[in-house]
């Protein structure tokens, strides 16, 4: 995140391909997994405009979704596919992705910025 936040996508993938090793490792029967590599290299391929390379980190949380339970990534996953999909041209795609993740998300306060992004921004693909 560290990378990102100083603009550098291209250093936050490569440093996070260290991880991919462990990506699906849980650590304590009790504690759940969060994926989080995973979902920060989608973010970091989203920065670099990688709509494709980015959609397969979030699909694969989707996929895996019992690693990371009721962890808030698991839920964000969704909204980084929906954004992943629109970065890449598949609107039909990325209006499914939007819809899980504002179902997933119904009961939310209104108010949270990230729902009201994600509200505006599959606005606009209709």
């Amino acid at each position: 995140m560290m990378e990102l936040n100083r603009g550098n996508a291209a250093k936050a993938i490569d440093t996070l391909q260290a991880a991919t090793t462990y990506e699906f490792g849980a650590p304590s029967p009790f504690q759940p997994g969060t994926m989080y590599p995973v979902y920060v290299r989608g973010q970091a391929y989203l920065v670099a405009h990688n709509g494709s390379a980015a959609a397969g980190e979030f699909q694969k949380m989707i996929d895996h979704r019992s690693i990371s339970w009721n962890f808030p990534l698991g839920a964000l996953a969704h909204l980084g596919l929906a954004r992943a999909q629109a970065l890449s041209g598949d609107k039909a795609g990325a209006k499914t992705a939007y819809q899980d993740f504002l179902a997933l998300w119904k009961d939310a306060d209104p108010d949270v910025p990230v729902l009201r992004e994600a509200r505006a921004e599959y606005e606009k693909l209709k």
